[in-house]
């Protein structure tokens, strides 16, 4: 069945660039000439801290941007600002050309989608040619809702396109990447439809990378985000070892960095307090990435392996550690307090 879904929105794509073909007219152009009329008005469903952002620099860039958020403290910030709003998903959809996802679970996504007054509320037929999910959730629930969507028509031709398409496009670079609209967009589903929505893409973000098939999008982000953990975990516990061997922690911090140790964790976002000025660790782990969310990511990416039974025993022990640490009350601290864990003289620094 999702081999079958992932033909009819390729054959769909590729026909723009076939006259000859049923699905369109005989002006049909390629997707990747798609009018910037097509995406003038977008929808953006998610207002929390990463989505409100990406908001903010989609209007500085000029689009028509409609938004929802099941927060109405969130949603009047935006009609204060101007910005239109809408009741449910539904509504932002009717009023779309694209709609954009920014949700906190794969179980939110679904139901945003699917559930009463979602966004397929409209049974099989929808305003929106393109959807793109930029939350971070599980490939599976990403290959379904592409399916799902990929069943759908839209209501009247969009420059010949007829079927609807769905890109899955997490992102990297958190909360100040997405305030500065340096964000990288990791996407999956069609190429061409990828292709066309670029320019969206780099309206939030500095990069966007092509992974593939649907669902792939969301493979690479959830990746991603466990080889940073098991980085961080691996630097906390260096530099645990070095304090108590009698390194400081600058200094060690000084070898990693000219070494073969050398990483994002140690040389952009250092977990010991002090040692990196701006970074969460000195700022007593506020603000950043919250061990929540890593908790979360680890599960995914601990679910995903055990769906296809390959095993992650690295995964698995910091899915545990990052557990431990959010049942400690760290929940809303920033990933890298996992330093807390391992130091016991962190009250001396």
């Amino acid at each position: 069945m999702m081999s079958m879904a992932i033909c009819r929105v390729r054959a769909a794509l590729l026909s723009l660039s076939n006259p000859k073909s049923s699905l369109i007219s005989s002006s049909s152009s390629s997707i990747r000439s798609f009018s910037s009329s097509q995406f003038e008005s977008v929808g953006f469903i998610g207002l929390g801290n990463m989505g409100s952002r990406m908001v903010n620099n989609l209007v500085e860039a000029g689009y028509n941007v409609t938004v929802h958020d099941i927060n109405c403290s969130a949603m009047k910030k935006f009609s204060d600002m101007g910005v239109p709003t809408k009741e449910t998903p539904f509504e932002v959809a009717e009023a779309s050309d694209v709609v954009i996802t920014m949700l906190p679970s794969s179980s939110h996504v679904f139901d945003v989608f699917t559930g009463p007054k979602g966004l397929l509320q409209g049974g099989n037929l929808l305003r929106p040619w393109l959807l793109i999910d930029s939350s971070t959730i599980d490939p599976q629930t990403s290959r379904k809702l592409s399916v799902t969507v990929s069943k759908c028509n839209l209501k009247g031709k969009k420059d010949n396109l007829v079927i609807p398409v769905m890109l899955d496009a997490p992102v990297s670079g958190g909360v100040l990447a997405a305030e500065a609209g340096t964000l990288t967009f990791m996407v999956g589903g069609s190429e061409e439809a990828f292709l066309a929505a670029k320019p969206l893409f780099l309206s939030m973000g500095k990069n966007t990378i092509y992974c593939g098939k649907a669902g792939n999008g969301s493979a690479a982000k959830i990746c991603n985000n466990l080889a940073m953990a098991i980085s961080m975990l691996g630097v906390s516990e260096a530099l645990a070892l070095g304090q108590s061997l009698g390194i400081s922690a600058s200094t060690l911090t000084k070898v990693f960095n000219s070494s073969s140790a050398r990483c994002w964790s140690s040389d952009s976002y250092n977990p010991v307090p002090g040692v990196m000025e701006g970074a969460p660790s000195s700022r007593n782990y506020g603000g950043g990435f919250a061990s929540k969310l890593m908790a979360k990511d680890l599960n995914l990416a601990a679910e995903s392996a055990k769906d296809i039974g390959q095993k992650c025993p690295l995964t698995s022990h910091a899915l545990e550690i990052y557990a431990e640490l959010c049942k400690d009350g760290n929940e809303t601290r920033d990933f890298s307090c996992v330093f807390r864990h391992y130091y016991s003289g962190m009250d001396e620094l």
